[in-house]
């Protein structure tokens, strides 16, 4: 038997055609609540897959949460084509989406070499990189390169050590309207998808309005577009204290499985995030 080619094509009519940023887009257009989560394997990224996950991150939280560091900055290039690579093999309908992590995107060129790494090694659709007005150029050089690119703004992990910690963004009138320009800027350079963590509520919603892109939040409110959480946290692997913002929805669920579907029916429902998990 033939082997089938062109296999974007054969899926595109399944009953599950892959989610691509036209998808994502549309979503976005008709107040469908994207639901996205972490992944670091091939493993955990079929269940995501089979949970009806939309877009799954290999973040750079693998760091802390695979490699036992209190930050990301120790996590390579080397780590994160490796895990990306894993997870993309476990995957067929989610959108893939991976960080460059620190001081990989230094100059646009880097970021470019690197992004490309990402992609032909790892199987990624597009990159994630901590931006603010500094990376314009960067996701501009990105994007005229046609690399999907999505921009995180508000908590930067990869920048606690100048920040101060771990600590809620935007507070503040000026601060938040800084942001809200960022976010104009990066959407205005190219920038396909933008990434809150940890900003007041009210600043997730009037950046989600402001802007045409899809907005995923962490930490940033229901107004936003979508939701991602680190899965080791849903799942309760995670030791210690955890983030106000994460739900443990292992409590009730007979699985991993169902913790993971349990979640993705909160995030569309709009269940999530409660009250309590907002600043």
């Amino acid at each position: 038997m033939l082997k089938a080619m062109y296999t974007h094509l054969q899926s595109r009519d399944s009953d599950r055609p892959p989610v691509t940023l036209t998808t994502l887009a549309q979503m976005k257009h008709q107040g469908e609540k994207i639901a996205c989560l972490t992944a670091y394997d091939a493993s955990f990224a079929a269940l995501l897959d089979a949970a009806g996950v939309d877009v799954v991150l290999v973040g750079d939280s693998l760091g802390m949460v695979i490699q036992g560091h209190d930050t990301t900055v120790p996590v390579t290039m080397d780590h994160m084509v490796y895990h990306c690579a894993a997870v993309s093999r476990g995957l067929s309908r989610p959108f893939l989406m991976a960080d460059l992590p620190f001081m990989s995107y230094s100059s646009p060129e880097l970021a470019l070499a690197n992004a490309v790494r990402l992609m032909q090694e790892g199987g990624a659709s597009m990159l994630k990189l901590e931006s603010g007005p500094g990376q314009t150029d960067t996701v501009a050089y990105l994007a005229r390169h046609d690399i999907a690119v999505c921009a995180h703004l508000g908590l930067k992990p990869q920048s606690v050590h100048k920040t101060g910690g771990f600590r809620v963004q935007g507070r503040e009138d000026a601060a938040a309207e800084r942001m809200l320009r960022d976010a104009r800027a990066l959407e205005a350079a190219g920038a396909d998808m933008v990434l809150l963590e940890c900003v007041p509520a009210a600043l997730g919603r009037s950046i989600t309005e402001a802007i045409r892109v899809p907005v995923i939040g962490i930490g940033a409110g229901p107004g936003t577009d979508g939701q991602i959480l680190v899965l080791y946290d849903i799942l309760d692997l995670t030791p210690g204290r955890k983030p106000r913002f994460t739900r443990n929805f292992m409590d009730g669920s007979a699985s991993p499985q169902a913790a993971i579907a349990r979640y993705v029916q909160a995030v569309k429902s709009g269940e999530y995030p409660a009250p309590e998990h907002c600043f």
